[in-house]
């Protein structure tokens, strides 16, 4: 089990919370560590934000304490109303990342009121904001993870495991549940790629001169994620349509695979050389050793030629297969175009570290 970046920072963030608390000489400085907690953000934008949201929420939380005690008094029913108005609150103002915190905030204050009960809550008030300040600390100087490096090598990793899917599966070597187990798997880690390139997005560069490189690398990423999608698209088509396939003429069932292989091929090489591994100038297309779109469609159109009326849902079912290994090509091929255009201008400006494995 490995300790991520959050997990430490978490840590580091309650203990340095909790020390100013009794630095400054604060009561219940548990109020602090517990306001920490909620403050924590994976990036520094995201920090940003949050401690905006929690300065807002925990003016309203502390705003609405005082005045409910002051006129209404601390009872535990009251304590649910002024609760559920600070709630509203939140989320009419659009705070509602804040609520937590926010009801923290209230409670804490309206727990105890005494004589000096201003001063109380002041006091609350501060320890808590106390917290929250640190987590932002804590964030600015422990620096965010390379979500540029996670994102790059999720997506490599995931493209491989789905292409040893797509090789083996035009083989007709695959067992047709543990397939169908597994596209479950990818489709989710799909949706962790979407997940690391908004975090990659979020950073924030402090230099004008990579501005233009970070966006061209968002257009790559953003395509580098189309691509691996289409990729497992053709895999669901494949196994959902694999007795379909299985039924066409032998000569074209080696056509599709021998395709596929091309297009996988040239899918892999592509992400090799926006690291840099493969030259930027280098061709993988192998003159006509792939088939392109017109040739691909021409091929699906000779068989309907040649299979008797009654093997229409098949023709049907097949026709979708093929197009969207016609789409996949064509993703492929686009992020083709951006990487070599990428490396031509901002070829020392991608530096990427790989990785064996990702969770």
């Amino acid at each position: 089990m490995k300790l991520g970046a959050r997990i430490l920072k978490t840590g580091i963030a309650i203990i340095l919370s909790l020390f100013l608390a009794q630095l400054f000489d604060l009561p219940s400085p548990v109020f602090a560590g517990i306001a920490a907690i909620f403050a924590v953000q994976p990036t520094i934008y995201r920090s940003y934000l949050s401690i905006i949201e929690q300065i807002q929420g925990n003016l309203i939380g502390a705003a609405t304490a005082v005045l409910f005690v002051l006129a209404l008094g601390n009872n535990f029913f009251i304590i649910g109303l002024a609760a559920i108005l600070v709630i509203t609150l939140n989320l009419k103002l659009k705070l509602g990342n804040a609520i937590s915190l926010s009801l923290v905030t209230l409670i804490a204050i309206m727990e105890t009121p005494g004589d000096e009960f201003i001063e109380f809550a002041l006091i609350r008030f501060s320890t808590i904001m106390l917290g929250v300040v640190a987590a932002f600390i804590v964030n600015l100087v422990f620096l965010p993870p390379k979500y540029e490096n996670k994102l790059y090598n999720k997506n490599a990793l995931l493209t491989e495991e789905i292409t040893k899917w797509i090789r083996v599966s035009t083989r007709h070597a695959s067992e047709h549940q543990l397939l169908k187990a597994d596209i479950e798997k990818l489709r989710e880690e799909s949706i962790k790629l979407d997940q690391l390139y908004l975090m990659y997005k979020e950073e924030r560069n402090y230099f004008k001169k990579n501005l233009l490189a970070k966006s061209r690398k968002l257009v790559i990423y953003r395509q580098m994620i189309t691509a691996t999608k289409k990729a497992l698209e053709t895999l669901k088509r494949l196994h959902r349509y694999e007795n379909e396939f299985n039924q066409m003429p032998a000569e074209f069932q080696e056509a599709i695979q021998h395709q596929l292989d091309c297009l996988i091929n040239h899918h892999e090489q592509v992400l090799l050389k926006f690291i840099g591994k493969v030259r930027a100038e280098a061709s993988f297309m192998e003159g006509d050793a792939c088939l392109n779109k017109k040739e691909l469609f021409e091929l699906f159109l000779a068989q309907q030629k040649n299979m008797a009326a009654e093997d229409s849902p098949i023709l049907y079912h097949v026709m979708q297969f093929v197009s969207i290994i016609m789409e996949y090509g064509e993703q492929v091929e686009h992020l083709d175009v951006l990487v070599s255009s990428f490396q031509s201008f901002h070829k020392d400006e991608n530096q990427v570290t790989i990785e064996q494995n990702y969770e």
